[in-house]
């Protein structure tokens, strides 16, 4: 059983308000996703079938994260948001004044989100690790577990210059990465640091620490 995330765990109030979010509505879509994650997984071991995470790649698991983290926004925003049509830029539209429409991106571990095309506006991005069935969670990729948990959230407005675009013929085709200066220009609204895959001796744990103490 997950341990459910509340408000209070959660920061960037006036950050999140810029877009028509707020720290209740985060906390309610980090749960939502790991609630489903859970009940998918009870049902498949009931039926001697492995965990989602044992059943597909990490990039499909990655997108499976973000559609149900979509929809836990969506679902628990009082129709403040609704979600735009498959495969649409952006994700969610605003349906209230005050109310935007925004990208979502998720990414493993501490890699930086990615997609194939550069698509300037505001961002919600999520990450998430692999903890292990008790929840806790140990750093490196041959320690990963079998359940999924989004250890931080980011929100912000992303310009142009925040991607990272390459174009490689015979590999993975265009991809516009989301670069340090673009992870730099998000407000971190959500961080455990119990499932940080970051040294706890390294500056960007010190310095995400003295946000949440």
């Amino acid at each position: 059983m997950f341990t459910p995330v509340s408000s209070s765990d959660c920061l960037g109030e006036f950050e999140l308000s810029k877009y028509g979010l707020d720290t209740t509505l985060i906390a309610n879509a980090i749960n939502h996703t790991h609630g489903v994650l859970e009940s998918l997984d009870v049902q498949l071991m009931q039926n001697k079938v492995p965990r989602m995470s044992q059943l597909f790649e990490l990039a499909n698991l990655s997108a499976m994260v973000g559609n149900l983290f979509r929809g836990g926004v969506v679902i628990h925003s009082g129709e403040r948001f609704v979600e735009n049509g498959p495969h649409k830029f952006p994700d969610i539209l605003g349906n209230r004044q005050g109310c935007s429409d925004i990208e979502i991106k998720v990414a493993l571990e501490n890699n930086k989100p990615k997609g194939h095309l550069v698509k300037p506006g505001p961002h919600l991005i999520c990450r998430y690790v692999l903890a292990n069935e008790n929840g806790s969670f140990e750093r490196g990729k041959e320690n990963r577990g079998v359940v999924a948990r989004i250890w931080e959230v980011r929100v912000g407005h992303l310009l142009a210059e925040h991607f990272n675009e390459s174009n490689t013929p015979g590999d993975s085709g265009k991809t516009a990465v989301i670069n340090a200066d673009g992870m730099n220009a998000l407000t971190i609204v959500y961080c455990n640091l119990n499932l940080a895959p970051l040294s706890p001796n390294g500056r960007i744990y010190k310095d995400v620490s003295a946000l949440f103490d």
